[in-house]
């Protein structure tokens, strides 16, 4: 708003003389020193896994116009990008979760300066659960033999054993994959729970118990490589590494159902490096041990493996 400018005249005579004093000079010159409003505009709420927000601010002066704007961090938990910081309207990138604090400052042409700030609050993006329990799920594989026997089925169920057959020692280990490409490349691995259920058909062992032996203990392992079940045998199977693998504790148990079994470091190792699935083997492959689980083409749904994942985008 522009101020009217009033003239306040004095007379006064001195000697005879008529003299006049004038105020308006002083009342511009007091104009001219009111800095800018500046508005840096609302506060914001941004919810992760946005990329970015828009700071967009507005200044008014008395003096003319404004010429600069000049946007700044104050505080906030990193040092994101100001795509235009001397633009009045900016967009704000690498971003993370925390309150930032921004500052404008705009300048007019008398050269006086006015700043006003805002505040931005970006939170986690929310914890997701994903629950995977397939029937029939192709990615599996049972596979047994030794130095001369190969064989590979998909049966019903999958075995961690070391046990005989037509006189000679076989082992058996178990392969499964999940499809995990629903989870987003950026996303965190929470947790991760594995569950695997006891076959109360065991087709291999002793055919009553699904679990026997002096010491059947196992391991769950990563695998490492690509692998297809159709074509997966003892002799080609694909490797597994030891690091981050699952120990599961001997059972004298007939029938143990493994609940949430903790695999989240696996499925962390799998996301980040590739996706080739589990393992299970004896850690100990001496004869007459086993544990067997039923596979996804087990009659009874609720006893298909099923792992469940928490993650944040």
């Amino acid at each position: 708003m522009v101020k009217q400018a009033f003239v306040k005249l004095t007379v006064f005579i001195v000697a005879g003389w008529l003299f006049a004093g004038c105020q308006k000079d002083v009342e511009q010159l007091q104009e001219s020193q009111v800095p800018p409003i500046v508005d840096a505009g609302t506060t914001q709420a941004i919810q992760l896994p946005a990329a970015s927000f828009t700071l967009s601010g507005t200044a008014t002066t008395q003096n003319g116009s404004i010429v600069a704007y000049l946007w700044s961090l104050v505080s906030g938990p990193n040092v994101p990008v100001i795509a235009g910081p001397g633009s009045r309207t900016t967009a704000v990138t690498g971003i993370t979760s925390g309150t930032y604090i921004f500052q404008l400052m705009a300048t007019d042409n008398a050269g006086l300066t006015g700043v006003d700030t805002t505040r931005i609050t970006v939170t986690a993006s929310p914890v997701q659960t994903l629950t995977l329990q397939p029937a029939n799920n192709p990615n599996e594989r049972h596979i047994l033999g030794n130095s001369t026997i190969n064989q590979g089925d998909s049966p019903i169920e999958f075995n961690a054993a070391a046990w005989t057959m037509g006189g000679d020692v076989i082992y058996l280990r178990g392969l499964f994959k999940f499809d995990l490409s629903s989870i987003p490349a950026s996303a965190t691995i929470l947790s991760a729970k594995l569950n695997l259920y006891s076959n109360p058909t065991p087709l291999n062992g002793d055919l009553i118990n699904a679990n026997s032996g002096p010491n059947n203990s196992f391991y769950i392992r990563r695998i490492t490589s690509g692998w297809s079940a159709p074509t997966t045998s003892w002799l080609n199977q694909p490797p597994t590494t030891s690091v981050n693998q699952v120990s599961m504790p001997h059972t004298s148990q007939s029938r143990l159902d493994l609940i949430d079994i903790d695999v989240k470091n696996l499925v962390a190792d799998m996301h980040a490096g590739g996706n080739n699935g589990f393992m299970i083997q004896l850690q100990n492959e001496a004869i007459y041990n086993i544990r067997n689980f039923c596979s996804s083409k087990y009659s009874d749904i609720s006893k298909h493996p099923k792992i469940v994942i928490t993650y944040q985008p």
